[in-house]
């Protein structure tokens, strides 16, 4: 793996997508060149909207056909949408190969090996095809410990922090 930092936001909480938008806007604003890949997450995500005004900036893409988010398709639809995750999942493979931004932010990229569209193996074979000063964050609610050992910085949102706190 090259020496480029690499970040997940997981966990079934909300705001990981968001704080992914935010360190985007944080690199743009360092005049780094910054892409967002979207998965799983329908055509018009809220996010999207205001993120088109950030362009050229940041640019995003969405390989979503559909309107409604992933889990809410049909399985006909699901099957269509998963021929486009795999052409976004390709996209971002060049992205890393040809180093044409210095910030990836794969949103939702967690969930895909749970489809069947990629493997684990698949995400760590990507981060390890990044450009030395390459900035990655995934996100996704999907854990994938797995990973981990392979990344700078796992940051887990949690929805209710009185149910996951320890006892004493």
């Amino acid at each position: 793996m090259g020496k480029g930092y690499v970040h997940i936001y997981c966990g079934k909480g909300s705001g990981k997508s968001s704080a992914a938008i935010g360190q985007a806007v944080k690199a743009a604003c360092s005049g780094k060149r910054v892409f967002m890949i979207q998965f799983m997450k329908g055509k018009e995500a809220v996010e999207l909207g205001f993120l088109k005004k950030l362009e050229p900036e940041i640019k995003l893409f969405s390989f979503d056909k559909f309107q409604k988010p992933f889990s809410e398709l049909d399985e006909d639809e699901k099957a269509e949408e998963l021929v486009h995750y795999r052409t976004g999942f390709s996209f971002a493979r060049k992205v890393i190969s040809t180093g044409e931004c210095d910030v990836l932010i794969l949103d939702e990229i967690l969930g895909l090996p749970r489809t069947g569209v990629i493997r684990e193996e698949d995400i760590l074979s990507l981060l390890e095809a990044a450009q030395d000063d390459m900035e990655i964050y995934l996100t996704g609610q999907t854990k994938l410990e797995s990973i981990w050992p392979y990344v700078d910085e796992v940051t887990e949102i949690v929805t209710d922090y009185k149910q996951q706190k320890p006892q004493d």
